[in-house]
């Protein structure tokens, strides 16, 4: 069982490890990405294109930012099952699990939000029947659509998810992802250190069971 619980533990620490080093990509990819991208309703598709189609390497920096931003949440998501599973309760363990779940929404949220920022024929769609179940959630529906739309679908919108996409999920995220980490390898020395203690305290009771067989 034990060996079991190291697996998990040592396969969250690796995924913990592929988690950050993705956000960076992503985080990196998408300042090089903002050099060139207009968030407008009529410059987002265009910017795109041009990245892609024009600048040196655009597209491999741009499928770089499509690729992790994808891959960092099934990783995310797969984490939590392995921290479940293989995890004891300790501050470090708990730290580690709250940062990992608002890690996850997190991502979720960059992949929400970068819906529109592509200005295209299916992300648009997709983000109008996304505000109509915005629009459905009671009391604060409405007010929320307006304040993510600015009113109706157009360049405001893209300048607000642009907002929330580049500075303010990505800067949360890349911070929940080091201290998930950082969480992990805490609780990665706190096991080692009590393995040490355990293993110190059976050669003294060993020691002295000995001396007193001697004795005797």
């Amino acid at each position: 069982m034990s060996n079991i619980a190291f697996i998990f533990r040592r396969l969250s620490t690796i995924l913990a490890v592929a988690i950050v080093t993705l956000t960076l990509i992503g985080v990196t990819s998408g300042i090089l990405l903002a050099f060139y991208y207009q968030p407008s309703a009529g410059g987002a598709y265009t910017s795109l294109r041009n990245i892609d189609q024009t600048i040196s390497y655009g597209w491999l920096v741009h499928a770089m930012h499509t690729i992790s931003g994808n891959l960092v949440i099934g990783l995310a998501l797969v984490q939590l099952v392995v921290m479940f599973f293989g995890e004891r309760f300790r501050r470090s363990w708990l730290v580690s699990w709250v940062s990992g779940i608002f890690f996850t929404l997190s991502a979720i949220g960059l992949s929400w939000t970068a819906m529109i920022l592509s200005w295209d024929q299916l992300g648009f769609w997709r983000f109008k029947i996304e505000l109509g179940t915005i629009e459905a959630l009671p009391l604060i529906g409405s007010q929320l659509r307006d304040a993510l739309t600015g009113g109706t679908v157009s360049t405001i919108t893209v300048e607000h998810l642009y907002t929330l996409h580049s500075y303010l999920i990505s800067i949360g995220a890349l911070g929940l992802a080091v201290v998930h980490l950082g969480g992990l390898l805490v609780q990665e020395k706190e096991i080692q250190a009590e393995k040490l203690a355990i293993a110190a305290q059976s050669e003294a009771d060993s020691a002295d069971n000995q001396n007193i067989q001697l004795t005797a």
